[in-house]
């Protein structure tokens, strides 16, 4: 239930940042805005190119929901 609500707040927070960019001012509180997995809402460990995290990221690729990803085996 935390996480979920996290990944609300975190959402909210990103679409009020886009809105005062987009209107031309500058962001009341720049670093309130951080990044969390999309999938689980971890805040550590997190991929920007693909919005999620290191463990999520791990798994998809695992299961080769990843477009171009593979993983390795030598």
């Amino acid at each position: 239930m935390a996480r979920t609500a996290l990944i609300v707040k975190t959402a909210r927070r990103q679409e009020k940042k886009a809105r005062q960019l987009a209107a031309g001012k500058k962001p009341t509180f720049p670093t309130r805005v951080y990044n969390r997995c999309h999938l689980c809402g971890r805040n550590h460990g997190y991929l920007r190119r693909f919005g999620i995290c290191r463990i999520c990221f791990r798994e998809k690729a695992r299961q080769g929901k990843i477009m171009g990803l593979k993983k390795s085996s030598w």
